[in-house]
């Protein structure tokens, strides 16, 4: 790196090292290498000839190519953290001070007016055009060039070897991707994506292995079914059971904390005394127990999933958790992508997510659109009637779109906002259902804001609205007062007819001969 300084924005007409050569034409082209940037001059490349073997060989061709391109300046980075910096506004297509500077000093040196600059993203080169007025090229024979440059850039500047440029590009490469991986507005949101997708997955694997568990128990104890119907008690009862020839009354108070209904324990104590069920033998019994003791595990390894995903959407997603619960919401997350991406989303977009296949088979049938997705899991739509399961629907994904972007763009997470809207959208219920007029979104928000102690921050900001408001409304009260006296004034001028607004006397005529037509 220190060898390369003494090049720093050579001058493009003598150096010692870099002749510059005697160009005919007036092309350069700019490279961005993890060492620094770079400008190349270009002395004669024929664009039909691009297509040919022979020109492909000759940019492999360090000698050839050599004759052709030729290094004119090099700006090489400071720090390792300049050139992250610096990489990431390129790759926005954002340009940066140092390239601004660099291109901006070379380019006024340059006795010729007339300079085309070779880039390799369009978007990078409009904003160099318009930040220095420079023409910026990225098709033609530029890839040809920039390819060239690319594979000897270690030979085409003094001091760099291939091992010196590998390595200066392996840091900012492992720089780049390590600071695209920690972004993330605000808090992590791939937990939620996971323990959701990991607790779906749960329910499947628990709900299958529960089934083959009943099923195999029930060839030894098949009354047991009808008596434990839920999966989780079952695997516990088989687990403790085990053969039920060995079921006596002294274990009645064991079995009732498992079923917990001392009812059902002596049912069951009662049924294993006459059951119908075959004999097993030791061996298939602890294969029994052993897979009831994994599927035990299992559900109890779902409930403390569950009770994680419940803490980490109360951080990340407070509203949206307050407003429709963990798992819906998680499941809004994570079929968005993340947080951010669903706070992009518009509500009509938010009301049919999950419904995708349903909405293009509609579309593609010309049959109706689907009313909701994901959040048809929510209660309120449960609880709707089937007249405004629709209409409950498209609010409600208004206020999941509302609460989604307060959890986004919020720095102090809180609830507030979530605990409001439900509340709002357990009112719209109940208009649906009584008719009773709902509060005003304005006044509901504001009461929010200000329990959630923004109001400072929200208020001048309110009032430079309305401000704002008052002055357009009494410019256009303005504009239409004087459009209509000039419209007054002429149709006084030429029928006589006019009142003072300027307005005729048509609709009133109307409505006195329709008048006259009903007394007749």
């Amino acid at each position: 790196m220190r060898s390369t300084q003494n090049h720093m924005c050579l001058p493009p007409h003598q150096t010692d090292n870099f002749p510059f050569p005697r160009l005919q034409s007036n092309l350069y082209v700019l490279y961005e290498h993890a060492a620094g940037f770079s400008l190349f001059s270009v002395k004669e490349f024929e664009e039909v000839s691009m297509f040919l073997p022979q020109v492909e060989s000759s940019v492999t061709d360090l000698a050839k190519f050599n004759s052709i391109v030729k290094l004119a300046g090099f700006a090489p980075f400071k720090t390792a953290i300049a050139a992250l910096e610096n990489i990431n506004a390129i790759s926005e297509g954002i340009v940066p001070q140092d390239l601004l500077s660099f291109l901006d000093d070379f380019f006024a040196k340059l006795k010729k007016k007339k300079c085309t600059l070779g880039i390799a993203d369009a978007k990078l080169g409009a904003a160099i055009s318009e930040a220095i007025g420079v023409q910026c090229s990225h098709f033609g024979v530029v890839p040809e060039i920039l390819r060239g440059v690319r594979f000897h850039f270690a030979k085409l500047v003094k001091g760099f070897t291939d091992k010196s440029a590998g390595v200066a590009q392996l840091g900012l490469g492992h720089s780049y991707s390590r600071a695209k991986v920690k972004f993330n507005v605000h808090r992590s949101d791939n937990m939620i994506i996971q323990s959701i997708a990991l607790l779906d997955q749960l329910d499947k694997d628990v709900n299958t292995f529960s089934m083959r568990i009943r099923e195999w128990y029930s060839y030894h104890f098949p009354e047991l079914v009808k008596i434990v119907p839920d999966n989780y008690m079952f695997a516990k009862a088989a687990k403790f059971i085990k053969d039920r020839k060995n079921l006596t009354q002294d274990q009645l108070e064991d079995l009732e904390k498992i079923v917990m209904d001392s009812a059902k324990a002596q049912a069951i104590i009662d049924a294993a005394k006459m059951s119908m069920g075959m004999d097993i033998s030791i061996v298939d019994l602890m294969n029994i127990e052993l897979f009831a003791e994994r599927v035990v595990k299992l559900s109890e390894y779902r409930k403390k999933l569950s009770t994680y995903l419940h803490n980490k959407m109360n951080l990340v997603a407070p509203n949206l958790q307050s407003l429709i619960g963990d798992q819906v919401g998680a499941r809004l997350i994570s079929h968005a992508g993340s947080l951010t991406n669903l706070a992009k989303y518009p509500a009509s977009t938010v009301q049919i997510l999950g419904a995708e296949k349903a909405l293009f088979r509609a579309l593609k049938t010309r049959s109706n659109t689907p009313k909701y997705g994901l959040i048809y899991h929510s209660s309120f739509i449960g609880r709707a009637g089937l007249k405004n399961k629709g209409r409950i629907s498209r609010f409600l994904a208004n206020k999941c779109s509302i609460a989604s972007r307060i959890d986004c763009f919020l720095e102090q997470p809180t609830s507030v906002f979530g605990e409001t809207l439900k509340q709002q959208v357990e009112d719209r219920l109940k208009f649906y259902e009584s008719g009773d007029v709902p509060r005003k979104n304005i006044e509901v928000m504001k009461e929010a804001i200000e329990a959630a102690g923004l109001e400072a921050a929200v208020t001048p900001q309110s009032e430079k609205k309305k401000n704002k408001k008052k002055k357009r409304a009494a410019e256009d009260e303005g504009e239409t007062n004087g459009a209509s006296n000039g419209n007054g004034a002429a149709a006084e001028a030429e029928n006589g007819n006019g009142n003072d607004n300027g307005e005729p006397k048509k609709k009133k005529k109307k409505k006195n001969k329709n008048k006259e037509a009903v007394e007749a």
